[in-house]
Protein backbone atom coordinates (compact mmCIF):
# COMPACT_ATOMS: atom_id res chain seq x y z
CA UNK A 1 0.00 0.00 0.00
CA UNK A 2 1.49 3.50 -1.67
CA UNK A 3 1.83 5.92 1.63
CA UNK A 4 0.40 8.84 1.03
CA UNK A 5 1.61 11.92 3.63
CA UNK A 6 -0.85 15.18 3.40
CA UNK A 7 0.44 18.16 5.00
CA UNK A 8 -2.27 20.59 6.09
CA UNK A 9 -2.37 24.37 7.21
CA UNK A 10 -5.10 26.46 8.23
CA UNK A 11 -6.93 26.27 4.78
CA UNK A 12 -7.69 22.71 5.77
CA UNK A 13 -10.27 23.85 8.44
CA UNK A 14 -11.46 26.72 7.25
CA UNK A 15 -14.14 25.48 5.69
CA UNK A 16 -15.51 24.10 9.53
CA UNK A 17 -15.62 27.77 10.13
CA UNK A 18 -12.21 28.13 11.69
CA UNK A 19 -10.35 31.59 10.31
CA UNK A 20 -7.11 31.61 9.11
CA UNK A 21 -4.23 33.82 10.44
CA UNK A 22 -3.49 35.23 6.75
CA UNK A 23 -7.61 36.26 6.70
CA UNK A 24 -6.46 38.22 10.02
CA UNK A 25 -4.85 41.24 9.36
CA UNK A 26 -2.00 39.99 11.68
CA UNK A 27 -4.62 39.42 14.63
CA UNK A 28 -5.62 36.57 15.76
CA UNK A 29 -9.74 36.86 17.31
CA UNK A 30 -8.58 40.76 17.66
CA UNK A 31 -5.47 39.88 20.09
CA UNK A 32 -2.12 41.16 18.78
CA UNK A 33 -1.22 38.14 18.02
CA UNK A 34 2.59 38.14 20.29
CA UNK A 35 -0.16 38.96 23.02
CA UNK A 36 -1.59 35.59 22.95
CA UNK A 37 0.72 33.49 21.15
CA UNK A 38 4.30 34.21 22.71
CA UNK A 39 6.50 33.00 25.45
CA UNK A 40 6.57 36.07 26.66
CA UNK A 41 2.87 37.11 26.14
CA UNK A 42 2.35 33.80 28.51
CA UNK A 43 5.08 35.41 31.40
CA UNK A 44 2.97 38.90 31.09
CA UNK A 45 -0.37 38.04 31.25
CA UNK A 46 -0.75 34.33 31.96
CA UNK A 47 -4.41 34.82 32.78
CA UNK A 48 -4.80 36.72 29.62
CA UNK A 49 -3.94 33.75 27.68
CA UNK A 50 -5.72 31.15 29.13
CA UNK A 51 -9.19 32.92 28.66
CA UNK A 52 -7.76 33.18 25.10
CA UNK A 53 -7.33 29.62 24.42
CA UNK A 54 -10.25 28.69 26.63
CA UNK A 55 -13.00 30.63 24.10
CA UNK A 56 -10.42 29.24 20.94
CA UNK A 57 -11.61 25.40 22.75
CA UNK A 58 -15.03 26.68 23.35
CA UNK A 59 -15.54 27.67 19.28
CA UNK A 60 -13.84 25.03 18.36
CA UNK A 61 -16.21 22.23 20.32
CA UNK A 62 -18.99 23.60 18.17
CA UNK A 63 -17.45 23.12 14.96
CA UNK A 64 -17.35 19.98 12.90
CA UNK A 65 -15.13 18.36 10.15
CA UNK A 66 -15.22 19.23 6.60
CA UNK A 67 -15.95 17.19 4.09
CA UNK A 68 -12.19 17.31 3.15
CA UNK A 69 -11.20 15.74 6.06
CA UNK A 70 -13.70 13.32 6.01
CA UNK A 71 -12.23 12.44 2.25
CA UNK A 72 -8.88 12.07 3.84
CA UNK A 73 -9.98 9.69 6.59
CA UNK A 74 -11.72 8.16 3.81
CA UNK A 75 -8.29 7.67 1.72
CA UNK A 76 -6.77 5.10 4.35
CA UNK A 77 -9.05 2.71 2.97
CA UNK A 78 -6.72 2.75 -0.10
CA UNK A 79 -3.46 4.44 1.49
CA UNK A 80 -1.42 3.89 4.12
CA UNK A 81 -2.47 7.67 5.07
CA UNK A 82 -0.32 10.50 7.34
CA UNK A 83 -1.34 13.83 8.12
CA UNK A 84 0.86 16.33 9.25
CA UNK A 85 -0.73 19.33 10.31
CA UNK A 86 0.17 22.92 11.39
CA UNK A 87 -3.11 23.08 12.81
CA UNK A 88 -4.25 23.14 16.67
CA UNK A 89 -7.73 22.09 15.98
CA UNK A 90 -8.76 18.38 16.09
CA UNK A 91 -10.65 17.60 12.98
CA UNK A 92 -8.69 15.26 11.68
CA UNK A 93 -9.06 13.15 14.76
CA UNK A 94 -12.88 13.67 14.79
CA UNK A 95 -13.28 12.89 10.98
CA UNK A 96 -11.58 9.93 11.28
CA UNK A 97 -7.83 9.49 10.88
CA UNK A 98 -5.46 7.47 12.40
CA UNK A 99 -1.80 8.74 11.74
CA UNK A 100 -2.28 12.68 12.61
CA UNK A 101 1.23 14.74 13.58
CA UNK A 102 1.01 18.19 15.27
CA UNK A 103 3.78 20.63 14.67
CA UNK A 104 2.66 23.58 16.59
CA UNK A 105 0.69 21.84 19.32
CA UNK A 106 -3.19 20.78 20.33
CA UNK A 107 -5.47 22.96 21.40
CA UNK A 108 -7.52 20.50 23.51
CA UNK A 109 -4.40 19.64 25.83
CA UNK A 110 -2.39 21.43 28.25
CA UNK A 111 1.35 21.06 29.15
CA UNK A 112 2.69 20.77 33.09
CA UNK A 113 4.90 24.46 33.11
CA UNK A 114 7.27 22.65 34.77
CA UNK A 115 7.97 19.46 32.73
CA UNK A 116 6.97 20.19 28.97
CA UNK A 117 6.82 16.29 28.06
CA UNK A 118 3.75 16.07 30.62
CA UNK A 119 0.61 17.15 28.94
CA UNK A 120 -3.21 16.75 29.68
CA UNK A 121 -5.86 16.03 27.71
CA UNK A 122 -8.98 18.11 28.35
CA UNK A 123 -12.31 17.25 27.09
CA UNK A 124 -15.37 19.44 25.79
CA UNK A 125 -17.02 19.07 29.55
CA UNK A 126 -13.98 20.20 30.97
CA UNK A 127 -11.51 22.42 28.91
CA UNK A 128 -11.45 25.43 31.18
CA UNK A 129 -8.05 26.33 32.52
CA UNK A 130 -6.80 29.26 34.89
CA UNK A 131 -3.39 30.54 36.16
CA UNK A 132 -4.53 28.27 39.38
CA UNK A 133 -5.46 25.24 37.62
CA UNK A 134 -3.37 21.83 38.90
CA UNK A 135 -3.22 18.50 37.01
CA UNK A 136 -1.68 16.23 39.11
CA UNK A 137 -0.26 19.32 41.41
CA UNK A 138 1.08 20.62 37.99
CA UNK A 139 0.43 24.59 36.93
CA UNK A 140 -0.17 24.31 33.20
CA UNK A 141 -0.01 26.37 29.81
CA UNK A 142 -1.87 26.52 26.82
CA UNK A 143 0.21 22.71 24.58
CA UNK A 144 0.82 25.05 21.93
CA UNK A 145 4.02 26.24 20.26
CA UNK A 146 4.12 29.95 20.84
CA UNK A 147 6.22 31.80 18.14
CA UNK A 148 9.54 32.07 18.33
CA UNK A 149 9.52 28.18 20.59
CA UNK A 150 11.10 25.49 18.77
CA UNK A 151 8.97 22.79 17.01
CA UNK A 152 9.64 19.64 18.52
CA UNK A 153 7.60 17.55 16.36
CA UNK A 154 9.52 18.84 13.11
CA UNK A 155 12.23 16.49 12.69
CA UNK A 156 9.46 13.33 13.06
CA UNK A 157 7.71 15.08 10.07
CA UNK A 158 10.72 15.17 7.84
CA UNK A 159 11.07 11.52 8.42
CA UNK A 160 7.51 10.79 7.92
CA UNK A 161 8.06 13.11 4.88
CA UNK A 162 11.05 11.34 3.23
CA UNK A 163 8.68 8.21 3.37
CA UNK A 164 6.07 9.53 0.93
CA UNK A 165 4.77 7.86 -2.24
CA UNK A 166 2.82 10.76 -2.70
CA UNK A 167 2.60 14.11 -0.71
CA UNK A 168 0.01 16.31 -0.84
CA UNK A 169 -0.29 20.09 0.70
CA UNK A 170 -3.20 21.67 1.50
CA UNK A 171 -4.51 25.25 2.89
CA UNK A 172 -0.49 26.94 3.77
CA UNK A 173 0.42 29.61 2.34
CA UNK A 174 4.15 27.98 2.73
CA UNK A 175 5.38 31.08 4.55
CA UNK A 176 5.38 29.25 7.99
CA UNK A 177 8.77 27.79 8.98
CA UNK A 178 10.00 25.13 9.42
CA UNK A 179 6.61 23.57 8.05
CA UNK A 180 7.24 25.25 4.95
CA UNK A 181 10.18 23.39 4.20
CA UNK A 182 8.90 19.91 4.38
CA UNK A 183 8.56 19.99 0.87
CA UNK A 184 12.25 19.78 0.77
CA UNK A 185 12.39 16.51 2.17
CA UNK A 186 9.93 14.65 -0.38
CA UNK A 187 12.10 12.16 -2.59
CA UNK A 188 13.09 13.31 -5.97
CA UNK A 189 10.19 11.62 -8.42
CA UNK A 190 7.68 11.44 -5.72
CA UNK A 191 4.40 12.95 -7.05
CA UNK A 192 3.34 16.13 -5.16
CA UNK A 193 0.01 17.87 -4.89
CA UNK A 194 -0.99 21.38 -4.06
CA UNK A 195 -4.45 22.37 -2.87
CA UNK A 196 -4.99 26.13 -2.00
CA UNK A 197 -7.31 29.03 -3.81
CA UNK A 198 -4.14 31.60 -3.35
CA UNK A 199 -1.18 28.70 -3.95
CA UNK A 200 2.23 30.52 -3.19
CA UNK A 201 4.94 29.53 -5.55
CA UNK A 202 5.80 26.14 -6.19
CA UNK A 203 8.96 24.25 -7.98
CA UNK A 204 8.53 23.06 -11.20
CA UNK A 205 6.72 19.71 -11.14
CA UNK A 206 4.56 19.99 -8.51
CA UNK A 207 0.73 19.87 -9.51
CA UNK A 208 -1.06 22.42 -8.45
CA UNK A 209 -5.16 22.65 -7.90
CA UNK A 210 -6.01 26.71 -7.33
CA UNK A 211 -9.35 25.94 -5.48
CA UNK A 212 -10.45 25.39 -1.57
CA UNK A 213 -9.50 22.09 0.50
CA UNK A 214 -12.77 19.67 0.04
CA UNK A 215 -12.74 20.67 -3.66
CA UNK A 216 -9.36 20.20 -3.79
CA UNK A 217 -9.35 16.78 -2.50
CA UNK A 218 -12.32 15.53 -4.31
CA UNK A 219 -10.53 16.42 -7.07
CA UNK A 220 -7.02 14.38 -5.76
CA UNK A 221 -9.06 11.74 -5.04
CA UNK A 222 -10.35 10.70 -8.58
CA UNK A 223 -6.71 11.13 -9.66
CA UNK A 224 -4.40 9.54 -7.33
Amino acid sequence: MKRLVISTGAGMSAESGISTFRDAGGLWEQYPVMQVASAEGFAADPELVHRFYNERRRQLIDCVPNEGHRIIAELEKRFDVYVITQNVDDLHERAGSSNVLHLHGELMKARAIDNESLTFRLTPESYVTTVDSLFDGHRVRPHIVFFGEAVPNFEPATEIAAQADIFVIIGTSLAVYPAASLLHYVRKGVPVYYIDPNPAEVPPGVTVLRCGASEGLRRLASMI
